[in-house]
C-alpha cells in the first residue's frame, strides 16, 4: 500500500453515526497499467436519444447520481494516516486503508463506470454496439434507453420513474436532481408554446457574458453576424497579446467551443477560424472573438427545435440509375447482421453539404460545412479547414461531399445499432451543379486525377443507395 494525502476531510454526525468525506491526493499514486478512465457518451449520442425519445412518445428524464465513486471499491492499494479530523471517533493517528473509489484517485472513474454497467446489465439493458455509454432495452414496440455521461444519465421511457426507482430502491444509489429534462450537460431544455421541445445552451451564454463583463468591464456590443463577411483573421498584423491577453483569448475560445459542441452550431466556423490562433494570438484577434461573444449575446434565445416530422421530398424526383455497367456494379450499403431488430417510428435522414474555397489566404486551405438532419431536427454539424489544398471549387467541394458521405455511414449504421428503421437513401444536398452531377450520374468522368478518391468515394456511396445527391442554388 502506498501513502497519499488527502485534499480535504470532514467528519460529521448523522442519525447518531459518524461519516467521513475524503478527496484523495491521487496524483502522488503510480499511474495504474489498466484503463482508468470512465468513458461517456457522446453529446451528439445524446442529441439522437433525446430526439428518438421525442419521435417515438417517450419521456427523457435526467438525474445525477450522488457521489457515484463511492459506490464503487478502489483496486489501488493506497492509505492515509488519520488527521485530527478522526479524533472524535478515536482514529486519530491510525492507518486507514482506502476500500473506496474516492474522488482524486487515478482508476475511481473506471471503477464507477464498473458498477453502473453491472447494474444496467442485471436490469436487462445492453450497451449499444455503436456508442457503448447508450444503453438500451426492448420494452414492446419500442426501445428504452439510458444514457451515461459519468454520473449524469438521461432516461428515455414511457414512464422513467419506474427505471429510476429501482436505480433508487434496489441498488440504494442517491440521485438528484430527478424529473423531466431542463437542463443536462450546459445545455437547457423546454417545450415552447406548440409544445415542441427547445434545447440550447441559454444558461452557459448567460455565463459566458458574465465572464466577459468581469474580464473587460462592460457588456459585449451586439452585432448580428459571428464575423464580418469576407474577413480573414489570418491576415491580422495588429500587436500581440500580452500573456494576459492570451490568457482571456485561449479562455474565451474554450468558452466558445464549448458552446458549439452543446448546441450553438450558428457559430461554428467562427469559433473555428479563430481557433487557429490560440498559441500566438494578436490585439485583433481578441477583437474578433470579442464579436462572436457580441453576436450570441444579441441572440442569445435561439435554440434548436425538436421536430420529429417527417419532411415532405415527394416533389423531388427520384434518381434511378443504372450502375451496373460501372465499376460500382454490385455496391450495396452495409448493413450489420448483428443490429437490434428495428423498434419504433422509421427516421428520414437529410443532409447540406457545403464548402468555402480558399478560406485561409494564407495556406491556401479550404473549409468544409456540414449539416446533418433526423426528419426536421438538427443532430449534428462539421466544420473544419480541409487537409488539402484545392485549386478550384470543384475539388473543394468534392473533398466536402467525401466527408459528408463517411459521415452519412457512420450516422446510418449508429441509428441501426439504436434499433431504429432508416426510411430510403439519406438526402444530400449540395451548391455545386458539377459535383452532384459528377456523383450521381453513372457515365461521369473523373477529369482531375487529385480528386479520384473523393469522387469514388462518394459515388460508390450513391451507387450502393447510401444517399442521393441533388442539387441547390446557393443564397448568395
Amino acid at each position: 500500500h502506498k501513502k497519499i494525502n488527502v485534499h480535504f476531510v470532514y467528519a460529521c454526525k448523522h442519525d447518531g453515526r459518524y461519516k467521513a468525506r475524503l478527496v484523495a491526493g491521487g496524483h502522488l499514486t503510480d499511474t495504474p497499467i489498466d484503463s482508468v478512465y470512465s468513458s461517456v457518451a457522446s453529446l451528439r449520442g445524446v442529441r439522437m436519444t433525446v430526439f428518438l425519445a421525442e419521435l417515438n412518445d417517450l419521456e427523457f428524464w435526467s438525474t445525477d447520481i450522488g457521489n457515484a465513486y463511492l459506490e464503487s471499491n478502489t483496486m489501488e492499494k493506497v492509505y492515509i494516516i488519520a488527521g485530527k479530523e478522526f479524533a472524535c471517533v478515536g482514529l486519530e493517528g491510525h492507518i486507514l486503508v482506502i476500500v473506496k473509489a474516492l474522488y482524486g484517485l487515478k482508476s475511481s472513474g473506471a471503477r464507477w463506470w464498473e458498477v453502473l454497467a453491472d447494474v444496467l446489465r442485471q436490469m436487462g439493458f445492453k450497451p449499444s454496439k455503436a456508442e457503448k455509454d447508450i444503453w438500451m432495452r426492448a420494452n414492446g414496440d419500442h426501445y428504452e434507453y439510458v444514457v451515461v455521461y459519468v454520473d449524469d444519465l438521461g432516461v428515455a421511457a414511457k414512464i422513467p420513474s419506474v427505471i429510476v426507482e429501482e436505480l433508487m430502491r434496489r441498488y440504494g444509489f442517491k440521485l438528484k436532481g430527478t424529473g423531466p429534462i431542463q437542463f443536462h450537460l450546459g445545455s437547457d431544455y423546454f417545450r415552447d408554446q406548440h409544445g415542441v421541445l427547445c434545447f440550447a445552451p441559454k444558461k452557459y451564454v448567460e455565463k459566458m457574458i458574465e465572464t466577459y463583463v468581469r474580464m473587460f468591464g462592460q457588456k459585449p456590443k451586439h452585432y448580428v453576424s459571428p464575423l464580418e463577411k469576407g474577413d480573414h483573421p489570418e491576415l491580422d498584423d495588429s500587436k500581440e497579446l500580452d500573456i494576459d491577453g492570451i490568457k482571456q483569448f485561449q479562455s474565451m475560445i474554450g468558452a466558445l467551443q464549448w458552446a458549439v459542441q452543446i448546441g450553438r452550431f450558428d457559430i461554428t466556423t467562427a469559433v473555428m477560424t479563430m481557433s487557429s490562433f490560440r498559441a500566438n494570438p494578436r490585439q485583433g484577434h481578441l477583437d474578433r472573438c470579442k464579436r462572436i461573444y457580441g453576436y450570441l449575446s444579441k441572440m442569445r434565445n435561439a435554440v434548436v427545435r425538436v421536430r420529429t416530422e417527417e419532411p415532405d421530398y415527394s416533389a423531388i424526383p427520384k434518381k434511378l440509375y443504372d450502375w451496373e455497367q460501372s465499376v460500382y456494379a454490385g455496391a450495396e450499403e452495409i448493413i450489420p447482421d448483428d443490429a437490434p431488430k428495428p423498434l419504433g417510428k422509421p427516421v428520414v435522414m437529410t443532409t447540406f453539404v457545403d464548402a468555402n474555397l480558399y478560406h485561409d489566404l494564407v495556406n491556401g486551405k479550404s473549409v468544409t460545412g456540414i449539416l446533418h438532419l433526423f426528419n426536421k431536427t438538427v443532430i449534428d454539424w462539421y466544420s473544419k479547414k480541409q487537409s488539402t489544398v484545392e485549386t478550384a471549387t470543384y475539388g473543394s467541394e468534392f473533398v466536402a461531399a467525401r466527408t459528408a458521405m463517411e459521415q452519412i455511414i457512420d450516422l446510418r449504421l449508429q441509428l441501426r445499432y439504436l434499433g431504429v428503421t432508416i426510411k430510403g437513401s439519406t438526402m444530400m444536398f449540395g451548391d455545386n451543379e458539377s459535383v452532384v452531377n459528377s456523383s450521381s450520374l453513372p457515365h461521369a468522368r473523373l477529369h482531375k486525377r487529385h480528386t479520384a478518391l473523393s469522387f469514388h468515394r462518394v459515388r460508390e456511396g450513391i451507387a450502393a443507395g447510401v444517399a442521393q445527391f441533388y442539387y441547390i442554388p446557393s443564397l448568395s
